[in-house]
């Protein structure tokens, strides 16, 4: 079982600059791509197929059809992706739409474009670790993805070590 990051962007451009940026990860979970909310759904099932759990959505707000914060709102809803953690990657959401993603879809994180490349990874290890944290995950299997220090205590905390 492998976590897996999926990027729901519109942009290419802005969706490649994002799978660029977060390369340093792609060895140790999946990382994957979604252009619309359709596709979104399509990947999600894939993942699940493949046994492999949705730990973390980074999101465009602006989407064709289907806006970021809904996908994101309709996640949370869904059993099989309601732990998934949540960030809205955006320029274009207004307060209502943040006000919206927060209460209504338990958004994690909120990063704003253009972002800081070193700060965007540091975000993802820290939602992983909270993934694997909040989900009783045995977190050796992802380590190298996550907070190092904040798994170990937990695998010491439990006894594991």
């Amino acid at each position: 079982m492998r976590l897996a990051i999926l990027i729901l962007e519109d942009e290419p451009p802005v969706r490649e600059a994002l799978q660029r940026d977060l390369a340093a990860f792609a060895h140790l979970v999946r990382i994957e791509a979604a252009e619309d909310a359709e596709t979104a759904r399509e990947v999600i099932d894939e993942i699940r197929a493949a046994g492999d759990r949705l730990a973390l959505v980074l999101a465009d707000h602006r989407l064709p059809g289907t806006s970021g914060v809904d996908v994101l709102i309709a996640l949370r809803a869904d059993e099989d992706t309601r732990a998934a953690r949540q960030i809205l990657v955006t320029g274009q959401a207004d307060q209502d739409d943040t006000i919206r993603a927060i209460n209504d879809a338990g958004l994690d994180r909120y990063v704003a474009k253009p972002w800081s490349p070193d700060a965007l990874r540091a975000l993802v290890r820290e939602q992983l670790t909270e993934y694997v944290l909040a989900n009783r995950l045995d977190p050796l299997p992802h380590l190298a993805a996550l907070d190092a220090e904040r798994a170990l205590a937990l695998v010491r905390e439990r006894g594991d070590l």
